[in-house]
C-alpha cells in the first residue's frame, strides 16, 4: 500500500476518535524499523490543538517512549527537509546548468549532480520520517554544500544542532495535549 493510502487510512481512523474535533494533520513515522506510527494532530472548535499517535493497525498508543520517539523523528526530519537547501532546488539546478554551459568551471558537474541527488532524496510529500531518511538528507545536503563551496561551514549542520530543541518543543506540546493517558 502506498504511503498516501496509509495516510488516508490513518486519518480516517483518527477521525473516529476525534470527538467533534477536526483532524488537521497526520505525520507518518517509523522511529524503529518496521514500526509505523502516525502522529495525528486535531484542532478543536476553540482552536486548541491536541494529539494522538496511532500504530500501523490504527490503535491509539499509550506508551510514552513510543510516542516521544515518533514525535522526535518527525520533528528532526522536518527540520532536515527545511534546512537541506533554503531556496528553490529547481532554480539552483537551472542556474548550475546555465553556468556549466556558459563557463564550465571546475567542479560544476559535481554541483549539478549533488543538487539533483538532494532533490531526489527530498522527493515529494508525503514522506515517511525515519532515521535512514534523516541520514540520507544530511549526506545529500552536505554533499551539495561542499560542491558549492568546499571551504564554507555547513548551514545544514548548524540547523540540525538546534533541531533537538524543536523536537523537545513539539514533544512538550504533544505530551501536554495528548488525547489519552501516557504510561
Amino acid at each position: 500500500m502506498a504511503l498516501a493510502d496509509d495516510l488516508e487510512r490513518a486519518a480516517r481512523e483518527a477521525a473516529t476518535q476525534a470527538d467533534g474535533d477536526r483532524v488537521s494533520g497526520v505525520l507518518p513515522t517509523e522511529a524503529a524499523a518496521g514500526r509505523r506510527v502516525y502522529v495525528c494532530a486535531f484542532e478543536g472548535s476553540d482552536g486548541e490543538r491536541s494529539w494522538l499517535a496511532l500504530d500501523g493497525e490504527g490503535h491509539a498508543l499509550d506508551d510514552r517512549r513510543d510516542v516521544r520517539d515518533a514525535v522526535s523523528i518527525a520533528a528532526l526530519c522536518e527540520v532536515a527537509e527545511e534546512a537541506a537547501f533554503p531556496g528553490d532546488l529547481d532554480e539552483l539546478r537551472a542556474q548550475l546548468v546555465a553556468l556549466r554551459i556558459t563557463e564550465a568551471p571546475d567542479g560544476i558537474e559535481e554541483a549539478v549532480a549533488a543538487a539533483r541527488d538532494l532533490q531526489h532524496v527530498l522527493g515529494t510529500p508525503p514522506q515517511l520520517a525515519t532515521a535512514q531518511r534523516l541520514d540520507e538528507i544530511g549526506q545529500a545536503a552536505r554533499r551539495l554544500e561542499t560542491a558549492l563551496d568546499p571551504t564554507a561551514s555547513s548551514p545544514f549542520s548548524a540547523a540540525m544542532r538546534s533541531a533537538a530543541q524543536v523536537a523537545d518543543a513539539l514533544w512538550a506540546d504533544v505530551e501536554r495535549a495528548y488525547r489519552g493517558p501516557l504510561q
